[in-house]
């Protein structure tokens, strides 16, 4: 279920920089430099002195041993290694936690499609019917149990919603599916203000058919679930 070799290491957050490093100081005192697997502007997520939990990595090859997981704040916990969203959601798959997506007989990951792209997943449903299913990790809350996306302009993005578009018809169904990694948002909504173009496309994939999915995550020190289903107020 998404578990780690071990379980999270516990620290303090130090700083972000580089894009992809952080430093983090262990409860033993001792400053890491830990990998921040996300591209994103982490908006209001980088404070000095919010906890932090990482993984270690037992692979000899790799430059930076520790992973940026988790951060915590007064309001909760955020998981902010983008890598992980997509393992988050197939074990939620795997489970039939996600209702909308119906009895499932059988999935693929990281199917082309369209205009060179790669769908996250590509799922059968005993209806014979097939789900595009495209995952995005939010991070984002600008306001007490309002989580958004996306936290900086993305024209990656906007060109999934457009890939997405195309496909609704009567045997297939095209979804996003917003993962928010925090546990303490009740509701989702795109951020307009950050994102014009995406908000647009967003809003007439919606017209021609693309569901809109959104749910919350569950923390413990050795994993990160798929929680509950949020309300989308866009």
């Amino acid at each position: 279920m998404n578990k780690l070799k071990s379980t999270f290491i516990e620290g303090i957050f130090i700083k972000r920089y580089k894009r992809f490093f952080a430093d983090i100081r262990l409860n033993n005192k001792e400053i890491v430099t830990a990998h921040c697997p996300n591209t994103g502007s982490m908006m209001g997520l980088l404070n000095e002195g919010d906890k932090a939990l990482i993984s270690k990595s037992d692979d000899p090859k790799r430059k930076l041993k520790y992973t940026l997981e988790v951060l915590k704040g007064n309001n909760g916990h955020v998981g902010v290694n983008t890598h992980r969203a997509n393992r988050i959601v197939e074990n939620a798959i795997i489970s039939g936690k996600i209702k909308e997506l119906g009895k499932i007989t059988e999935y693929k990951r990281e199917v082309k499609y369209g205009e060179n792209s790669r769908i996250d997943f590509l799922i059968k449903t005993k209806k014979n019917i097939s789900i595009f299913l495209e995952v995005k990790n939010v991070t984002l809350s600008r306001k007490k149990s309002l989580s958004e996306f996306p936290d900086a302009v993305t024209e990656r993005g906007t060109k999934h919603l457009l890939e997405l578009a195309k496909l609704p018809n009567k045997n297939t169904k095209a979804m996003m599916f917003y993962l928010v990694q925090r546990d303490d948002c009740t509701s989702f909504k795109i951020a307009q203000d950050i994102d014009p173009n995406y908000f647009d496309n967003f809003e007439k994939a919606r017209k021609l058919g693309v569901e809109v999915i959104c749910y919350n995550c569950s923390f413990d020190n050795s994993q990160i679930k798929v929680n509950k289903r949020v309300k989308l107020i866009n």
